[in-house]
């Protein structure tokens, strides 16, 4: 018996593919070392540099921005709701899912006062600078100066409310009311002293710094400091002479002060952090934390800080859009803003004992010297931040 012949085909074996050779191991530009990344583990220099193509750099620019809002909704909750967490967190090494403390402070402080600029004018009956300490030195009368000092002192109200809690602006503004209290108060001074003499009304005072008891002046009255050298006094001079002349222009626009003020706070704030986390050291000195962990308690509460302004100047511009006049929406806009001014101490408060963990007494002691302490050194930055706008506008 014969075996059946096989009809199929003869199957050829597949010919074995050319090995394909190991890509040549990349070695780094800098020390030579061999690459195993897209950073050299041994002198820390990145592969990409900017040496390439132009719409690689723009890519890598969008996927940090990108990066940024992606992370943004899952920080800016707890930020507001939630004290301390975000420390916490941090200190915790749970890092990548949240905005950094510093990359957050800078987008929340740069973000609230661009809006500022938009939603707060100096204009258009709001506030008027110049025009009004001119009717002052021009009033003739006891009840007219009342009258204009009243009159501008409501107008500060108003900027008062427009600003909110802007971190140096509520000082600022305290500092511009006791400056008119003193500007009415003098020129009442100068009218019943002139008529208990039965002299005639004193001229008008000129809108114009002071140094001592009478106008600054370059030549009869200018500014020295016993304790400066001649260079320096002669450079505070000048600037004395700059802000002179911006005087006159902010009788034509306000809106210039606004603009140089609310471009220099977020400046201001930058250099009160280091020093608002040197007074967490002190207070908390045995708890023997590092400054570092300090300087991101300060990050931390001071974006709150910014992020609470932010949605208070929102709240009054809907206020205003949707509800100008009085009325159940007017009402409610209203104990919306009061609440917010009620949340803002008791978080820092809350911030504070859970961050390093003391008893009650304890932290309400040092959150209250902590409080006195930096309004202070907020009314001083607040005082050379608005010179420094007068001058620099």
């Amino acid at each position: 018996m014969t075996d059946p012949i096989d009809s199929s085909p003869e199957v050829a074996e597949p010919i074995p593919a050319p090995p394909v050779p190991a890509p040549a191991a990349r070695a780094c530009e800098n020390c030579g070392v061999a690459l195993l990344g897209e950073h050299c583990y041994a002198c820390g220099q990145p592969v990409k540099g900017l040496v390439r193509h132009f719409s690689s750099i723009l890519g890598d620019f969008a996927d940090s921005v990108f990066s940024l809002d992606t992370r943004l909704p899952r920080t800016l909750w707890p930020l507001f709701a939630r004290p301390a967490f975000l420390t916490c967190e941090y200190f915790a090494g749970r890092r990548v899912r949240y905005v950094s403390p510093v990359r957050l402070f800078v987008f929340l402080t740069i973000v609230t006062f661009f809006i500022a600029q938009l939603t707060v004018n100096f204009g258009d009956g709001d506030i008027n600078i110049g025009s009004d300490n001119s009717e002052i030195g021009s009033a003739t009368s006891v009840a007219e100066v009342e009258k204009v000092r009243d009159r501008m002192l409501g107008k500060l109200a108003n900027v008062r409310k427009q600003v909110g809690n802007a971190p140096g602006a509520g000082a600022g503004i305290s500092k511009g009311e006791d400056d008119i209290r003193d500007a009415a108060t003098a020129r009442i001074e100068m009218l019943r002293e002139a008529q208990a003499k039965g002299e005639p009304v004193p001229e008008p005072t000129p809108d114009t710094l002071s140094f001592g008891d009478s106008p600054w002046d370059a030549e009869k009255n200018p500014i020295k400091i016993d304790v400066l050298p001649g260079f320096a006094n002669d450079w505070l001079n000048k600037q004395a002479g700059r802000a002179n002349k911006n005087i006159e222009r902010l009788k034509q626009d306000p809106n210039q002060f606004k603009d140089a003020l609310m471009s220099a706070i977020p400046s201001t704030l930058f250099v009160l952090l280091p020093v608002f986390a040197v007074m967490l050291k002190l207070l908390y000195a045995f708890k023997k934390r590092l400054y570092m962990e300090h300087l991101i308690v300060a990050l931390h509460s001071h974006a709150f800080l910014s992020l609470m302004l932010l949605l208070m100047l929102l709240t009054i511009a809907l206020q205003r859009w949707l509800a100008p006049g009085s009325g159940a929406l007017n009402s409610a806009f209203g104990w919306l803003e009061a609440a917010m001014w009620v949340w803002m101490p008791f978080y820092l408060l809350l911030m504070q004992k859970r961050i390093y963990g003391q008893g009650w007494p304890m932290t309400l002691l040092k959150y209250c010297v902590l409080g006195i302490c930096y309004v202070v050194l907020l009314s001083f930055g607040a005082v050379f931040t608005l010179l420094f706008s007068l001058v620099w506008m």
